[in-house]
């Protein structure tokens, strides 16, 4: 057991979230997610019991989402975002506006050249995130 780190972050996915450079990214997907065909390019861990906007705020515990764009989203048919996707958005403390939505198909294409997916409990639809890896701000210790 770690002090301050969130008991979802297990040490393999500590482990593959530091292994990751800027702009680097990690998805936390939904129940549905294809992980096991997408992961060639990274590994894929299963979190059953989780949902997506809980896994992905613990992420952002540990890492800073990129600028350009951080976040994105896999778009759904409805013209606003969906509850779910709504979480995302504040799991990742951004705004809609800061959050890129992404054709489902383009989505399985980005994702496939993550090193690093997770595959939660989410039984939502489109409850899936890929996050970029920020660069930590100067001047951020540990202790």
């Amino acid at each position: 057991m770690l002090l301050n780190i969130n008991p979802l972050l297990t040490g393999q996915i500590l482990a593959a979230l530091d292994a990751m450079g800027h702009s680097d990214s990690v998805v936390i997907a939904d129940a549905h997610f294809p992980a096991a065909r997408l992961a060639h390019a990274g590994i894929s861990i299963d979190l059953p019991g989780t949902s997506t906007p809980e896994v992905l705020a613990a992420i952002c515990t540990v890492i800073p989402p990129d600028d350009a764009p951080g976040l994105d989203l896999m778009e759904s048919p409805e013209p606003e975002l969906l509850p779910v996707q709504a979480e995302l958005v504040a799991a990742a403390g951004l705004t809609r506006e800061t959050v890129r939505l992404v054709e489902r198909f383009a989505f399985y294409d980005a994702a496939a050249d993550a090193q690093l997916i997770i595959r939660t409990g989410e039984t939502r639809i489109y409850g899936n995130a890929l996050l970029r890896k920020g660069v930590v701000p100067m001047g951020v210790t540990h202790g």
